[in-house]
């Protein structure tokens, strides 16, 4: 079939599993996702042919002399087809068991699949209009997601996401005003073909817009804020859709623009978007060490990754103002890898904290622990997502950044004295975050999974329905699969890498080993799981041979004497991060409250209540003033709404007073 043909079929399923969502069908409810898993498979099926083929129009429709709902695609926009049709497909699966218990099924079936339906059309926009249009569709379908449990918290939650989302889309609407300024078309492609004519000053100043505007969906520091809070406050499936590809269409619009539309720039923009990437990185990582709350501290852990994608991004814009176009294809390989890693292992990871949540009825890890020995396959799953996540071998987080940490290096090789600069300090970013993220997903896992239950949902907790174990389970397989078969990712990407950069990037052998010439290092992810295999195998042949046939006996753990173990001696979360704490103070500014309650004082305590909290340092400094400033603007506004229809009739009078003055 052709391309269109998939486009179609996609659309149709997602647009039955929303009109059957808000049938009169109770039982058939729980089933419409396996129509939008369908629709999923069929856009997938779709970007293969856009990653593979040229640029081609998909859907044009002239609806007045100015306004033209035009769908294209090219490589580009395969690749974000395919990342939302991944996660997509594992996330339906998963929604089959997780909405039973939920309220409003119908409105949630409806919202979920308009909001997937939103997505494509952003990735799939030909032309200004229809972008807008998409784009907005899916802020205000998202905002509805954000506050479907209409608690007090998901409201105040939407609210931030919605004021921070239109002010991005206002610088968007901006540059988009410039650009067809200048080039008098509306189409992407023609603005393309035409960026040329667009002055030097007011590149920079689109460039700008688009980090601002598209920056704000993705969530970089310090336009971070509304993401911890509304992710959380979603359902767990729409948090892994949120996370793992919403945000990646901030990513997508900040390519459109900054690396097709405008294309090559001055070297200072990629060093822009290394900076912004370091930041981000390493703060979204430090501020999720300090979380209890597992859902936030899987929203910060995005925060992290957008950075991370954006060195990569941004090591490429900068190799290729330089000539280095070799280099900048193996950052951009990079970034992209990362992309859809991050879609995969992030989606993964809040679909396990939706099953934990599910079984445990609190997102907070200190009410958790020994959730291992009830929920096997839920703990299995997202031990393999924080492997992923902290990029470690064999599993697929540690390819992408294993590139993008080579090509941060090899920045030696540019003949600008600020790139061989900022190259190695981009790289030490990464290091650092790498090291911050195992220590926080140690935490994560330790508290929440290991120990001794600190409440009876935690005892109690059984494991997840059997759709559930299967959506986690897709997405726990593409972890390891694109992690020992980088070759296959690679080969998706190699269009992508021609198409903004005129070259293939990273040469690969047989489809499995990963080796980049530029950097005299050669890396084999299959046979690193090989060699793992092997060892563990040897290590237990050699204790079977060694010990001998031993009764095995299961007892307690030590408890120092006393005569048991309960669950207040274990490690908190709090406690485990308390060094890291006081490492950063100067970042963290850690607040403390002591209140000692005595017997007989000094010496027969009573009680000591402690409490210890980190100082939000954006939040606090820097739109908490804004929003006082705000506040106090809108005092002395209301001022002139009195209620009194004389007033405003005077209103109206001086107002014609001053057109017919400056009228004439």
């Amino acid at each position: 079939m052709d391309p269109e043909s998939y486009l179609y079929i996609g659309i149709l399923f997602f647009l039955l599993g929303a009109v059957i969502s808000l049938l009169p069908l109770p039982k058939v409810k729980n089933y419409t996702y396996i129509l939008s898993s369908t629709g999923a498979l069929s856009f997938a099926l779709l970007s293969l042919h856009l990653l593979f083929a040229t640029p081609r129009n998909l859907f044009s429709a002239q609806i007045s002399s100015l306004f033209n709902l035009a769908f294209s695609g090219d490589a580009i926009s395969g690749f974000f087809v395919l990342t939302i049709s991944i996660l997509t497909f594992a996330v339906s699966i998963y929604s089959i068991g997780y909405i039973r218990d939920l309220k409003n099924k119908g409105l949630m079936g409806f919202l979920f699949n308009i909001f997937i339906l939103s997505m494509y059309a952003v990735v799939l926009s030909g032309n200004i209009i229809t972008f807008l249009i998409s784009w907005e569709t899916m802020s205000i379908v998202s905002y509805f997601l954000v506050t479907f449990d209409r608690e007090g918290k998901s409201a105040k939650a939407g609210l931030i996401y919605a004021v921070m989302t239109h002010i991005g889309t206002a610088f968007i609407i901006i540059l988009f005003f410039l650009l067809y300024r200048y080039t008098g078309s509306m189409n992407f492609s023609d603005m393309k073909n035409l960026s040329s004519q667009i002055p030097e000053n007011l590149r920079n100043l689109v460039f700008v817009f688009s980090i601002i505007g598209f920056g704000t969906k993705a969530g970089i520091i310090p336009l971070h804020t509304w993401l911890p809070k509304a992710h959380p406050a979603a359902p767990s499936n729409i948090s892994a859709l949120m996370s793992g590809v919403m945000i990646k269409t901030g990513i997508y619009g900040f390519i459109r623009i900054s690396m097709d539309v405008l294309g090559q720039g001055p070297e200072w923009w990629g060093i822009a978007v290394i900076v912004i990437g370091a930041a981000s990185s390493i703060l979204g990582v430090m501020y999720a060490l300090m979380e209890h709350d597992l859902k936030r501290l899987l929203a910060y852990h995005s925060v992290e990754n957008i950075g991370i994608i954006l060195l990569g991004l941004g090591a490429s814009m900068m190799f290729k103002s330089n000539g280095l176009y070799t280099l900048s294809a193996i950052a951009l390989i990079a970034g992209f890898y990362h992309t859809i890693n991050h879609a995969v292992f992030k989606g993964l990871l809040f679909l396990g904290a939706g099953s934990v949540m599910h079984a445990t009825h609190t997102k907070n890890m200190e009410d958790m622990g020994g959730l291992l020995k009830s929920m096997p396959y839920t703990g299995l799953f997202f031990l393999i997502g924080s492997i992923s996540i902290c990029a470690l071998p064999p599993f697929n987080g540690f390819v992408s950044e294993w590139l993008t940490y080579q090509s941060l290096l090899l920045g030696f090789k540019s003949p600008s004295i600020t790139s061989k600069i900022i190259s190695p300090l981009g790289g030490a970013a990464l290091a650092l975050t790498g090291a911050l993220a195992a220590a926080c997903f140690v935490k994560a896992f330790g508290i929440s999974f290991l120990g001794m239950p600190r409440n009876k949902h935690a005892e109690n907790a059984k494991e997840s329905s059997l759709s559930m174990i299967i959506g986690m389970g897709i997405l726990a397989f593409s972890c390891l699969l694109f992690g020992i078969f980088p070759g296959m990712v690679l080969t998706v990407l190699q269009p992508v890498s021609f198409m903004l950069t005129g070259l293939y990037g990273t040469p690969y052998q047989q489809g499995s080993l990963l080796g980049i010439s530029e950097t005299f290092s050669t890396i084999s992810p299959m046979a690193i799981l090989i060699t793992l295999i092997v060892m563990s195998f040897a290590t237990i042949i050699f204790i079977s041979s060694i010990g001998g046939k031993r009764k095995i006996v299961y007892g307690d753990s030590w408890d120092c004497g006393i005569p048991a173990l309960t669950p207040r001696m274990q490690y908190t979360a709090t406690a485990f991060t308390k060094p890291i704490r006081m490492i950063f103070k100067r970042i963290y500014l850690p607040r403390r409250e002591l209140k000692v309650s005595y017997l007989v004082k000094p010496f027969f305590v009573k009680s000591i209540e402690y409490k210890g909290e980190i100082t939000p340092f954006f939040d606090r400094y820097i739109y908490e003033p804004v929003i006082v400033f705000i506040h106090r603007i809108a005092e002395r506004v209301k001022l002139l709404q009195s209620g009194s229809l004389h007033l405003y009739l005077a209103y109206i009078l001086i107002t014609l007073i001053l057109l017919l003055i400056f009228g004439t």
